[in-house]
């Protein structure tokens, strides 16, 4: 066979081989890994405006120091909340203790002050003991400060199961994701979102053509 056959045949396979390994390999790999399953005791600390249930929520701790953590939680604010918070199901959740309640209102306002809508950033404001209860509840790696504060946010899935990495090339495991930091806001956060809502977006997409074909 001549140099020339083997050129177009590679040219004709190649495309048609890459298209059957990622059609067929995109429900098996565009899933974000399940660290904690089904984390129900979230519910007994629901609000009428902070629910969990059937949500996609990315939940942070600014406890007893709300001015610190704010200051990172911007820059999950900027590549993260800006562009998807008008996802239906896509929200943020802060929690932290009575004596922050007073910083909300102008968080809020700065939200609103870059052109984003901040009805769906929520607060829970809960005592010392409850907010250690929600934290223990994830069973990560990680730990609050002193200020029973974290820089590092998590990402809780519909059924409220606490999603990330099992092979992250930094950490191995990887439960929360740390907002002080740009870049992996900007890397690693942002993918794994974009990953979630894909999955959701897919698994939509098969129940309305389900839905069709019961018709």
């Amino acid at each position: 066979m001549d140099k020339k056959k083997i050129v177009l045949i590679l040219l004709f396979v190649l495309p048609i081989t890459a298209y059957i390994f990622f059609s067929s390999g995109v429900n098996q790999f565009a899933r974000l890994p399940i660290l904690v399953k089904n984390i129900h005791s979230l519910k007994e600390f629901e609000t009428d405006s902070a629910s969990f249930d059937d949500k996609i929520t990315l939940l942070s701790f600014f406890g007893h120091d709300f001015e610190t953590k704010k200051a990172y939680a911007f820059n999950m604010k900027e590549k993260i909340y800006d562009k998807n918070h008008e996802f239906k199901d896509f929200q943020v959740i802060t929690i932290i203790s009575p004596d922050q309640e007073k910083h909300i209102k102008k968080f809020k306002y700065d939200i609103s002050a870059t052109s984003s809508d901040p009805k769906y950033w929520h607060f829970l404001s809960l005592s010392d003991s409850e907010i250690k209860t929600i934290f223990e509840s994830l069973e990560s790696n990680l730990e609050l400060d002193d200020q029973l504060s974290s820089k590092n946010c998590f990402i809780i899935d519909k059924d409220m199961s606490l999603r990330g990495r099992i092979k992250d090339e930094d950490e191995g495991i990887k439960h929360g994701y740390d907002m002080s930091s740009v870049a992996e806001v900007n890397d690693k956060l942002n993918d794994d979102v974009k990953v979630l809502l894909a999955e959701y977006r897919l698994e939509l997409k098969k129940y309305k053509e389900k839905q069709k074909e019961e018709k």
